[in-house]
């Protein structure tokens, strides 16, 4: 089936999996990141002091993940959506309302949750639940939703505030944000949950991937990624520097990777279909690879585009891949648990991530140390999965 084909029979439960990817870029680091210099304002903190809280915030973020997400499994997921949108829309009130800093980091903590965290765990969710034969298509048309928002909204926050105030800014896209949902909970086709839920003592019967040696195996492969480029994004300076490039470039190469992530995504998904996400979690890394090589060999303006179009490559393919392969490793019926696990880890990871590493340069490591670190980390990762995706659940044997 053709992505148009899929796009004409199923684009009711497409639109509902692709709405909530766009609306959790409202929760996303680049998004909150336009509004640092307002919020820290508003909140009385400084530069240094709003980084720390935001990074707590992200932290506590993906405890609440570990209690909440799975719930998307048994609770339907209209209600699980107007759950998470209320919530998310009280967040952007406590956040541009409140006088107090301590309620206004509550707030950043329900945005950051709801819009980060909750809003693409339901579209990837359904996405990966509700579609088998086609689900590597339907997970790549989903995620252009976060695409989007990423090409579409810093251009469009820094003209509309020429005219609005941040706080009305904000206001605003939530108002966008509301009406959209209010005609998708009423004209879309709402899928059930795959499970009942009565009690709580039903909650032990889902798989436990914390204590699977098979989920150790994999995370590290799965959360890469996020992982180096969370560094990459956050140490932008000393990378340009040490590559003897600019910041200029580095802005094409950012354009370059949200350019990049269209194709990523779109193949990759069509060749999950095709392959399988075995395959293809074998495979998806390599750009990054052959990136972080080129960088460490060669450095220049070449390195930095290299490695946020190589970067953008493997994101766009990731979610369709890690997606599936979840799904043929634990089932559909838990997908929401795992996912939540998956989706803690890498929040935790991203918040621990860029610590390390300024810790490994004010140590006085060279960025290319840190890259060559990174790829040696590529490689681990890579090795450390081969046992899971040669097993027989991995294969399809057994599901």
């Amino acid at each position: 089936m053709s992505y148009r084909t899929l796009l004409r029979e199923h684009r009711g439960l497409l639109g509902i999996a692709f709405l909530a990817m766009f609306s959790s870029s409202l929760g996303q680091s680049f998004f909150i990141g336009l509004f640092q210099v307002p919020i820290s304002e508003r909140l009385g903190l400084s530069t240094g002091e709003f980084g720390t809280a935001y990074a707590l915030v992200t932290l506590v973020s993906g405890f609440a993940m570990l209690w909440f997400g799975p719930s998307i499994d048994w609770v339907a997921p209209r209600r699980f959506a107007v759950t998470i949108l209320l919530a998310l829309l009280v967040g952007i009130a406590l956040l541009t309302l409140s006088p107090w800093w301590l309620v206004g980091l509550l707030g950043l903590g329900l945005v950051r949750l709801c819009g980060q965290g909750m809003m693409s765990h339901l579209g990837n969710t359904l996405a990966g639940r509700e579609f088998t034969a086609m689900r590597g298509r339907a997970l790549g048309l989903v995620g252009m939703g976060l695409m989007l928002g990423e090409t579409l909204l810093p251009p469009l926050v820094a003209g509309l505030l020429v005219w609005l105030g941040w706080r009305e800014l904000w206001w605003s896209l939530g108002m966008v944000i509301a009406v959209a949902w209010g005609l998708m909970l009423v004209g879309a086709p709402w899928p059930t949950a795959p499970r009942s839920r009565k009690d709580r003592r039903a909650v032990d019967e889902g798989p436990r991937p914390f204590c699977e040696r098979r989920f150790w195996r994999l995370l590290p492969l799965l959360m890469l990624l996020p992982v180096t480029m969370t560094g990459l994004f956050i140490y932008q300076a000393q990378l340009t520097e040490a590559m003897g490039s600019s910041l200029g470039i580095y802005s094409l190469a950012l354009t370059g990777m949200g350019l990049a992530k269209l194709p990523g995504a779109l193949l990759g998904g069509h060749w999950v279909d095709r392959l399988g996400p075995v395959r293809l979690a074998r495979l998806y890394l390599l750009p990054f690879a052959l990136a972080l090589l080129l960088a460490i060999t060669l450095g220049g303006h070449l390195a930095v585009m290299a490695l946020m179009i190589g970067g953008g490559l493997a994101m766009g393919a990731q979610e369709s891949i890690a997606t599936s392969l979840l799904v043929r490793l634990w089932g559909a019926e838990y997908l929401g648990s795992v996912r939540a696990t998956l989706s803690a880890c890498m929040v935790f990871s991203t918040g621990i991530a860029p610590a390390v590493l300024g810790v490994a340069l004010d140590m006085g490591a060279s960025f290319s140390a840190v890259l060559a670190g990174m790829l040696a980390l590529l490689v681990g990762s890579w090795l450390l999965a081969q046992s899971v995706l040669a097993s027989p659940e991995a294969q399809g044997v057994k599901r």
